[in-house]
Formats: structure tokens, C-alpha cells, sequence
């Protein structure tokens, strides 16, 4: 694996400047060539983890215009209806793959809810804390970090929703 992959990332100086135990886990950035919706199932998969501890994070914006921060398994897609309820919206709209860096600082693939550039309302789906630990992105394609939901929504100020479609 290459050595520059496995530089410290923002995200990783953020946990550990909070004292939150965190293990990072590297992987080869093509693992998904087709560029498919389940890009996190392959990643998770590629890594030797379980689907369900990997969550991605997807941007919106509400009727107001405020932005909000969701987490969600890898495997499942956010309910737009249960997202906006569980921040208080009459609705709310992902955003756009152009406008992504500009709000969060990141790129797709490699968005974090740790270290963006503004502070933004955080929803995780409830399942994140049913497990001792979950797995984000580190802020890059081609890097995760591994760390306790407990100890992640206190530092994000995040709640834990049902915001997840039923399938």
C-alpha cells in the first residue's frame, strides 16, 4: 500500500486532539471502479468489516436553507421525510455532488462529519449505537477511521435517529 495513504488526515488530528480513541483503516481508492451506488458495501467488504459499522455521510439542506449532516449505514438510503423530521424541517434536499466541497470542505467520497468546515446540525441513524464502534470516513477516499458512536456524537453534538428508508 502506498506510504501517502496512510498520512494522518484533519479528521484523525481532530480525535486525537479530543482524546477519542480512533484505529485507521487504509484501503486502495479504486475498489469500486464502476463508481456504483454501494461504493461503501465494497469498501466495507474490502476491509473485512461489517456493512452495518460503516456509515456514510450525506449533506442536505432544509426548507430554511440550513444545511444538515446525516449518517447512515453504507448498505441503506436516507428517508428524506424522516431526516427532515428528525431536524425540525418541512422537508429536506441532498445536495448537490458540485456544492459539496464548498460547504463541508471535503470531496464526495471522502466527506466526514468530524472536522468540516462549519458546524452543521449532525443525525446518525439509531443503529450507530449498537455497536462499541463504527467506521467514517477520514476525511480522504482511501481512509476510515474506526471509533466509539458515544464518544463521536458527543464531540459532533449529534443525535441518533430513525432516518433510514424501510425496506
Amino acid at each position: 500500500m502506498a506510504k501517502h495513504r496512510e498520512e494522518k488526515t484533519n479528521v484523525m488530528r481532530i480525535l486525537e486532539q479530543r482524546r477519542i480513541p480512533y484505529t485507521p483503516h487504509f484501503y486502495e481508492e479504486d475498489q469500486d471502479p464502476e463508481g456504483t451506488r454501494e461504493y461503501g458495501v465494497h469498501v466495507a467488504r474490502a476491509l473485512g468489516q461489517d456493512p452495518a459499522r460503516g456509515f456514510k455521510t450525506l449533506a442536505a439542506r432544509g426548507a430554511t436553507g440550513n444545511i444538515y449532516i446525516f449518517e447512515v449505514p453504507v448498505a441503506e438510503s436516507l428517508d428524506l421525510k424522516k431526516a427532515a423530521r428528525a431536524v425540525g424541517e418541512k422537508s429536506v434536499e441532498l445536495l448537490r455532488v458540485a456544492e459539496i466541497n464548498a460547504v463541508t470542505g471535503y470531496i464526495r467520497g471522502g466527506c466526514s462529519p468530524v472536522g468540516m468546515k462549519k458546524r452543521y446540525p449532525t443525525v446518525f441513524h439509531r443503529t450507530a449505537l449498537e455497536y462499541e464502534t463504527i467506521y467514517i470516513s477520514a476525511g480522504k477516499i482511501g481512509a476510515q477511521v474506526e471509533v466509539a458512536p458515544g464518544a463521536l456524537l458527543a464531540l459532533l453534538g449529534a443525535a441518533a435517529e430513525d432516518i433510514v428508508v424501510e425496506r
